[in-house]
């Protein structure tokens, strides 16, 4: 199999590089790419009026329609798109995710894997690679956490791992914060076991693609 993975950001890139080859053999082939943030669905999916930004959802009708062109009769290529579900009702997300994959003709074989509430719930869901790329993360915030919560995720994996916590890092601008996400992936990333994390969202995008292959 090969799947084409759309991420919103470089983090989910940084983590998805190391998580994909845990999950699936090293015969199947991906390619991840990230972009400048998640965004919105267009209205009019025909004629989408900011196409041309580099935002995941923004861009969502055009790449869909581009992959069914490429893919519609190849089986053994699969578009995953990871997106955060941020503060979004999930049924209704869902929903506005299938109305885009069905504006498609013909649609490309897509699978929507929604990080409940940001894809830092995918670290937290397991803790002791946490604990293993972090030794001083604080354990009375970790375990706190409930996993899937929404409960401001990354904010709370930046007060058990960051210097001066969430309220610190809030306070410095967009690029470095998601710099340091980014830097938490990739130290974290190596360290989890795709078969014992805790997150029911990161359970349910290992499962899809397993199912694939």
């Amino acid at each position: 199999m090969h799947f084409e993975i759309l991420v919103e950001d470089l983090s989910g890139k940084k983590a998805l590089d190391i998580l994909i080859q845990k999950i699936v053999s090293a015969h199947h082939t991906f390619n991840i790419h990230p972009y400048r943030g998640i965004g919105h669905i267009p209205k009019n999916l025909n004629n989408p009026t900011n196409a041309n930004t580099n935002l995941l959802l923004d861009q969502l009708p055009m790449q869909l329609r581009a992959y069914g062109k490429s893919y519609a009769n190849d089986p053994t290529k699969v578009v995953i798109v990871v997106c955060d579900l941020d503060n979004n009702c999930l049924k209704t997300f869902r929903q506005e995710l299938f109305r885009v994959l069905n504006s498609c003709n013909p649609k490309p074989e897509t699978r929507f894997c929604i990080a409940i509430e940001e894809g830092e719930a995918w670290l937290l869901g397991d803790i002791p690679a946490i604990k293993v790329a972090y030794p001083k993360a604080k354990d009375n915030v970790l375990k706190r956490y409930q996993n899937d919560s929404i409960c401001g995720t990354w904010e709370l994996l930046a007060d058990a791992i960051f210097t001066g916590g969430s309220n610190a890092l809030g306070k410095k601008p967009w690029y470095v914060i998601g710099k340091e996400k980014s830097a938490w992936a990739q130290k974290i990333t190596p360290h989890m076991n795709v078969d014992k994390n805790a997150s029911p969202s990161f359970c349910y995008f290992r499962d899809k693609i397993r199912e694939m292959i």
